[in-house]
Parts: C-alpha cells; structure tokens; sequence
C-alpha cells in the first residue's frame, strides 16, 4: 500500500467514523507547498455538503477519530475544512529502508493481475515506418513496461498490415525484377522507392494493374510461388522494423507480430457468426452491421461493412477476428489499443460488434487510447520540407546527429567512442520523452530545441542529473548503503516524501495509461534532488553520519530516475 493508499484508508475509515456515508471520498493529494504539509485530505468540504454539517465542525470530528500517530508528526485543520498531514521523518526513512531492500523499488504488485493484450506500433509492411507511426510504438511500449513491473501478464501484439491489394501490386513488381536477384535485393533496402515503383506502374500500365489483381486471388489462395515472393518482402520489412525498434529501444521484435493474414482463414467463419447472431444486413449487395449505437449528423446509422459486394473482406472484419482469437486464445482480461484518434469510430463500432456478436464477454475491458498528431512548427502535421512523409529512420539519425554536435561542444574531453554513444542515447531519448512528456490525447508540437535542452523538463536534463549523481558516487568512492537516514533539513525530507511517490504515480499511469505523469514525477524529482543538493552539502561536510545519510538519499535518487527513465525506454548514462 502506498503512502497515498495507506492515508485514504484512514481518512475514509474516520469519515465512516464521524457520521459520514460509507461512499464519501477522502480526496487525498500531495500537497503543493511543504507549508501544507506532505499530504492533504481534501473532501471533508464534500461530505460536509453531503451531510448538511459545517464543514469546519466536521474536520473537528474527523480529526477525533482519526488515526495517523504512527506515520504523521502533526495533522491540522486549514482553512474551510482541510486537513494538512504532515509525516514523521523516521517512518519516512523507515520506508525508504525498505524501498532499498526491495528489487521493485517497494512498488506492491497489484492483488489481481490480469492478462493484458496491448496492440500497439502497427505498421504497414507495404512502406516504411514513418512519423506517424512513433507515438503508437513509444506509448505503447512505456505502458507495456510499467504493467509488467506492476505484476501484470502483458501479451504484445504488433498488428502489422501485410495483406490487400497493394501487395498484388508489389508481389507483381517484385516478379518482374526476379531475373536480377541482386537488382531486387537493392530495390528492397528502399521499401518507400520500392512502392513507388510499383504503384506507378499500377496506375500507368493496365497490363500490370490486371497482373497485380490476378496476384492478389493467387496470394489468398495459397499458391506457393506467389506465397514464396510474399514472403521474401515481408521478412525484408519486418526487418526494416526490427531496426527501428532496436534504435528505439522499444521491447518490440519477430515473436510479436501477429498480422493481418494471419485471421485470413477466419474471415469467413467472422461472417458466417454474425449472421447467427442476427447482426448481418445485406445492403447493395455488401454485408453490413447496422447498430442504433452510432448515427450520422443525419441521424441516419453508420453502418460497419465486414464483406464487400464482391465478396473482399475488410479492416473490420479482421479486427474482429483479432479480438475473438484475442479472448479465446490468448485469454484476455483487457485489450489495450494504442491507436491514433482518428480510428475512434471504426473501433468503438468493432468493440460493439465484437459483445454483441459474443466474440469477447461483456466483462472484457476494451479500451482505445488514442493519441494526438505530431506538429511542425507551422501547426501542420510533420513533414518534410518538400511536404512528405517523414521516414521514422531519418528522424532518428538527425536527433542522433544533433545530439552529437551538443555533446561535442559540452564535452569534448571524451573519447570519441564515447561521445557516439551518449549522442545516441541522448538524441533517441531526447525524441522519446517529447513525445511521452505531453498529454496522450493532445496534439504537440514537434521541436528540436526544445527536445535538446538540458533544461526544462527534457530527456537531457534528466539523464545529465542521473550522471551528475554518479559524478558524486565516483568522488565519494564508497556508500554506507546500511547507514542510518537522517531527514533533518527541509529539503531532504521533500526529497524523501518524493522519492515515495513512485508507487502512487505509477498506480495513476496503469490507470490511465498516460506516460507523461511519470515523466512529470521524474521531473519532480530531479528538482527536489537538485533543491536538497544545493542545500546540504554531501561530500563537503565534516559529520561522517550526515554524510552516509545524503548518499544513501543520492543513490535512492539515482537508482529512481533510473527505474522510472527505464520504465520509459530510456537509458542513463554514468558520464555525459
């Protein structure tokens, strides 16, 4: 239980206690200033409501019966009928103990885990990954990360596009271009270049167009040399994504892909059940689901094709396939989509389907947490300069890059091997924590400055204090992890109360999904670090026991930033 856990029990046991509704919230919160305390119970001013009472009166009673000697030096009534907690040092430094004994940073594992599929990244093997394919991935991945670390079961699930007309289209250029295997080969390394090609020629040459068609049947119908050329470009394109996941430094790789062709020998049995369920009309000759749950401006409802007029399956369809293997198979408790927002319709018209079809039980969570746009400057989705899409591998060379020049002109004195790698962990954090930093559902504004900053709430800021606290370690070449802390001075019980409140954070972004109040949290705290160092010298003092004391605070503050940068698929460096 976390100190916010452990608070709101008590607060809500001496609310029961005082003549409050069992239902009345404690309405716990950190609070701001350390004038107020550590912690605030903010709801008496509702159950006061509630119950017709003086709010004033009511914090008197609640105060009465409540029960916080053993954690709390001091609880106040502050104005209307709020009550300011603030804690004892020796039972902070008692849990902070214990959170250096624990390999989890003390961090309880939820009572009940649950098996979670998280769909996430999702590219189309017709193309290269691009711009618009990062958020998915890198939020995904933060989250995957921390419910695992909370106790959960994670299932990965990387729902890559590999099937539809545009690989008839490929498979067709690619058969042209077998009498040079070497050619091909080359022609491939520029999957974008490659498609290019291919869809001139479709839209130019009828010949090929009715050629690529002709693919498409043979390719879903098994034939084993179309098969054969399909497969030579989807492990060329899957390997193209290998490489940025790896420069990415998400959890990604082969064993979580789970494609679209793979539900292709359901499809049909999709069709045939939502027929039995009474859930099919044909309309123009296309088999549709019509659902009273989604209409139009007009009013008139939003039908979800599953079977086209000449008998083609789509997105739909496969989706629901997806989510039925996702159940039966994989045992699913919650299914977690990681999809942009513009997909909100078609997936909450699938959700419906899928329950009322009995595909998942109604108790199965469902959830699509979507995200914003990346931004240019201009307020315009990012692109290039000529106005394209911008290949996911070249911005993370230029964030590389430019990572390198900083670190170049800020420390030249390392060796070149070094200054490579902390560019690179730098530059690919630097993109990652922009984008993990900002709300989930709001659109941002990509800019390389302010990525790049070493202050502010970037990735650079928090790396060089996670390095600034190793510098530390290196001069006082040995910590007393078994000394005795001492919280004395005001900023370093700020620094301890903060330190406990990784738990509660990580508890609000498993609830949420939202990775940017963990990067707030280490925000926090690198500030409440930076606050306790200017304050209490460490290696300068002359008492051998304060000492001891602030190194153990420092290393609980590294090992912290550490967890929580990795939770995010960032690395830290010892020197920067």
């Amino acid at each position: 239980m976390n100190i916010r856990q452990l608070i709101d029990s008590r607060v809500s046991q001496a609310l029961t206690d005082a003549g409050v509704p069992n239902d009345t919230p404690a309405v716990i919160k950190p609070s701001n200033r350390p004038v107020f305390g550590d912690y605030q119970a903010n709801g008496i001013m509702g159950a006061a409501k509630k119950i017709k009472t003086n709010p004033r009166e009511l914090a008197a009673k609640v105060l009465d019966c409540l029960v916080l000697s053993d954690i709390a030096e001091k609880v106040e009534i502050a104005g209307p009928g709020f009550l300011n907690i603030h804690l004892k040092p020796e039972w902070l430094s008692q849990q902070l103990d214990q959170t250096l004994d624990s390999k989890t940073l003390n961090i309880e594992q939820v009572k009940t885990p649950q098996t979670i599929v998280v769909d996430y990244s999702g590219p189309n093997l017709a193309k290269e990954m691009h711009v618009g394919h990062l958020r998915s991935t890198i939020i995904g991945d933060a989250i995957v990360r921390v419910l695992e670390f909370r106790g959960h079961q994670v299932i990965r699930q990387n729902h890559v596009g590999d099937w539809g007309t545009q690989f008839g289209m490929l498979i067709a250029h690619m058969n042209s271009l077998q009498s040079s295997s070497d050619e091909l080969s080359m022609k491939l390394s520029d999957l974008e270049a490659f498609y290019r090609e291919a869809k001139k020629r479709f839209d130019d040459a009828p010949d090929f167009a009715e050629a690529a068609r002709d693919y498409v049947v043979k390719l879903q119908s098994g034939d084993p040399e179309c098969h054969r050329l399909w497969q030579q470009f989807i492990d060329i394109s899957l390997q193209h994504c290998d490489d940025i996941y790896a420069r990415l430094n998400v959890s990604l790789n082969r064993e979580h892909v789970m494609p679209e062709s793979a539900y292709n020998n359901d499809l049909k049995q999709v069709i045939t059940d939502l027929g039995t369920a009474d859930l099919l009309t044909e309309d123009q000759g296309a088999k549709c689901v019509f659902l009273e749950d989604f209409k139009g401006k007009d009013d008139k409802i939003l039908p979800t094709i599953v079977q086209k007029s000449d008998g083609g399956y789509l997105y739909a369809t496969t989706d629901l396939a997806a989510l039925r293997y996702r159940h039966q198979t994989l045992h699913a408790n919650r299914i977690l989509y990681f999809v942009d927002a513009r997909q909100s319709l078609h997936l909450n018209q699938v959700f419906t389907i899928a329950k009322k079809a009995h595909f998942v039980p109604e108790a199965t969570q469902l959830e699509h947490l979507a995200f914003g746009t990346m931004m240019g400057k201009d307020g315009k989705p990012f692109k290039t300069r000529a106005g394209g899409t911008v290949k996911l591998i070249e911005l993370l060379k230029e964030a590389e890059q430019r990572a390198l020049a900083l670190v170049n002109q800020k420390n030249p004195d390392l060796s070149e091997a070094e200054r490579l790698l902390v560019a690179q962990k730098v530059g690919i954090a630097a993109v990652k924590y922009a984008d993990l930093s900002k709300n989930r559902s709001s659109d941002y504004i990509f800019n390389w400055d302010s990525m790049l900053s070493f202050e502010g709430n970037t990735a650079p800021y928090l790396q060089y204090a996670y390095a600034r606290i190793q510098s530390i370690f290196r001069k006082a070449n040995t910590i007393d992890l078994q000394a005795a802390l001492i919280l004395d001075e005001k900023t370093e019980k700020q620094l301890a109360v903060k330190l406990l409140q990784l738990s509660e954070t990580l508890e609000t972004v498993v609830k949420d999904s939202t990775p940017n109040i963990l990067c707030n949290y280490l925000f926090e705290l690198a500030g409440h670090f930076m606050s306790f160092y200017e304050a209490c010298p460490i290696l300068k003092t002359d008492n051998e026991a304060m000492r001891n004391s602030r190194l153990k605070l420092a290393h609980l503050t590294a090992t912290t930033l550490k967890t929580g940068l990795g939770l995010l698929g960032i690395d830290t460096l010892d020197r920067m």
